[in-house]
């Protein structure tokens, strides 16, 4: 009875959130919540034991998994262990997690393991463990403090750059600085003794901020006019959280209320700045960006392009190489090996796997590229227009899309596999058929497809089949050192410059008046981009560098907000659409024009 008793007071003073509430979710990030311990990939003793009355309760992590788990040795049947997990710093908790209790003759036990953070969610977690043994105790919470190129509570570093503007309140200034680290803290000018400044740190852009209100709070002192906080991170890449928001909010000592500015998040690059809002939607369990294949094929490129995010790449590869039922990511089962009877969407997949071996030199994300262009080639059919892949497997279209791609993987086979002389080949067959086939009209520009009688369709010019010839026709003269190719390119180039931009910006058709783009429109400037920002590295030209630093300056100014999301338009014209699709599409514009 005693022990009850302890248990109900100690609990009581703790004041854990509601059961119901307590309950929660089963949090998924690269496991879900109970996984057993013995298929942790690490395990570290990040905090000092709690004694319970001879008992040791340890917590024990594996930053890998992102997951922890907690312990008691030296104990009799009945003690018992658990986790408590917070979603707001420590205030309140889910508690009892995986509760276990000592049997029998044994004198330990432990539970299963859980997430520290939930990234799906948007959620950053604290966990600790807590013991039973005639008398309740808990560790202290581990990792309450985000690093990233920094830890929390940092002095500011060089470099002070100021995304939003400051807000103002009783004659005070309000400032949010970022140093060069991406590194946040708040300052207060004009101010006098007892004036406070903190930061505020959000998750999920602002919607909400449990566990990062009032970081860094501090006071004017004495004789003074202004303070600023210590510097806080933005990004916990230990627990798969990127693209958190931090805000500045002051008082005035005299009266109630405070003032802040708005949200931002630091962009120490554009690329860095683009990327990082990128990942913020990226899923790390299903391991893409929910809900669109093809796209986040893209994404994968994009992301490989920028030079980072290996572990996410990895992941991404090992979970989505399975088979998966119609519906679950694609309306068409995807077969395995990234294939599915969508001939484009499985080059796709082809191409985003050449760009991760280009960035890690890994042999197996090259071997896959080989394995998908192998499924793709099997739809190059002569017996209808001469060539070309099919768009389907039902074999009822040619079109651009399909074209582009077939060529721009097997070319870039060619260019990585030593000794290659069967891709090299069919890649100078589907050149010359591309160069041939009508698809390119006589302005320069790459119409939607072939008819049934292999003529032109006149259907509409999408900037990403302009792209991927580009892109094609480049990785073929890389190949060959054949000029023809190179100067197919460059008229596609020239024509796109010229006739699919307003004021010298690029615009898809989907892009003026009052229409908007699908989901898939959405991305085809930024493909476009990339194979045009490849063919000005490729040749040098001026003309083609100033034309992609154009397109970069143009979103970076008028299609991008404090939170470095960019949208469909590039020239910031309404209606605008922003989400993760229109996002990798701006950064590949970025990384173009760098």
């Amino acid at each position: 009875m005693r022990t009850l008793l302890v248990l109900l007071l100690v609990l009581g003073s703790l004041t854990p959130i509601p059961a119901a509430a307590a309950a929660g979710i089963s949090v998924c990030v690269t496991s879900c919540d109970t996984l057993d311990p013995s298929r942790a990939a690490r395990e570290s003793f990040p905090l000092p034991d709690k004694v319970i009355n001879g008992r040791i309760v340890r917590l024990h992590a594996s930053d890998p998994d992102g997951m922890a788990w907690a312990s008691i040795d030296n104990g009799v049947a009945g003690d018992s262990v658990w986790l408590d997990r917070s979603w707001d710093g420590g205030a309140t908790w889910e508690g009892l997690l995986g509760k276990a209790s000592i049997p029998g003759s044994w004198t330990g036990t432990r539970t299963l393991m859980y997430n520290l953070t939930d990234p799906q969610h948007h959620r950053r977690g604290l966990v600790r463990a807590c013991g039973d043994a005639q008398g309740v105790g808990c560790t202290a919470w581990i990792y309450p403090d985000v690093c990233d190129a920094a830890c929390d509570r940092v002095a500011p570093g060089a470099g002070d750059s100021q995304p939003v503007a400051a807000t103002t309140l009783f004659g005070r200034t309000i400032r949010l600085h970022f140093d060069g680290r991406g590194m946040a803290w708040a300052g207060i000018e004009a101010g006098g003794a007892g004036d406070e400044v903190w930061l505020d740190r959000s998750w999920d852009a602002g919607a909400s901020w449990p566990d990062g209100s009032s970081l860094g709070r501090t006071s004017v002192a004495a004789g003074a006019t202004g303070t600023h906080t210590t510097a806080f991170a933005t990004r916990d890449p230990r627990g798969r959280l990127f693209g958190g928001a931090v805000r500045a909010c002051g008082r005035e000592a005299t009266h109630a209320q405070g003032s802040c500015t708005a949200w931002a998040r630091p962009a120490t690059t554009r690329a860095a700045g683009a990327l990082d809002a990128l990942m913020w939607s990226y899923d790390p369990y299903t391991a893409w960006w929910p809900s669109s294949w093809w796209n986040s094929a893209v994404a994968v490129t994009a992301v490989a392009d920028a030079g980072g995010f290996d572990t996410a790449l990895a992941r991404t590869f090992d979970v989505n190489r399975a088979a998966f039922p119609a519906g679950v990511r694609s309306s068409d089962a995807i077969e395995g090996d990234f294939v599915s009877r969508a001939i484009d969407d499985s080059a796709w997949w082809g191409l985003a796997w050449v760009a991760v071996y280009d960035r890690t030199h890994d042999s197996r994300y090259l071997s896959e590229a080989v394995t998908i262009a192998n499924y793709v080639h099997g739809f190059w059919d002569t017996s209808s227009c001469g060539g070309g892949v099919w768009w389907n497997r039902e074999r009822t279209y040619k079109n651009a899309v399909t074209a582009g791609l077939y060529l721009r993987l097997i070319a870039s086979l060619h260019n990585r596999l030593a000794g290659d002389t069967v891709w090299g080949q069919r890649a100078r067959t589907a050149g010359d058929w591309y160069l041939a086939s009508g698809l390119v009209n006589s302005s320069g520009l790459v119409n939607d497809g072939l008819t049934n009688s292999c003529a032109n369709n006149g259907q509409q010019v999408w900037t990403y089949n302009q792209g991927l010839g580009i892109g094609g026709l480049l990785e073929l003269w890389r190949a060959t050192g054949t000029t023809s190719y190179l100067d197919g390119a460059k008229r596609l180039a020239d024509a796109a410059m010229t006739r699919l931009t307003s004021n010298g910006v690029l615009v898809e058709s989907c892009d003026t008046g009052s229409g908007s783009c699908d989901d898939n429109q959405k991305q085809f400037k930024g493909i476009f981009l990339r194979y045009f920002g490849d063919l000005a590295t490729a040749t040098g030209s001026a003309t083609y560098r100033a034309f992609a630093q154009r397109q970069a300056d143009a979103l970076w100014a008028n299609d991008r907000d404090a939170l470095n999301r960019i949208g469909q338009r590039w020239t910031g014209t309404t209606p605008n659409v922003t989400d993760w699709r229109t996002q990798a599409s701006g950064l590949e514009a970025v990384l173009a024009a760098g």
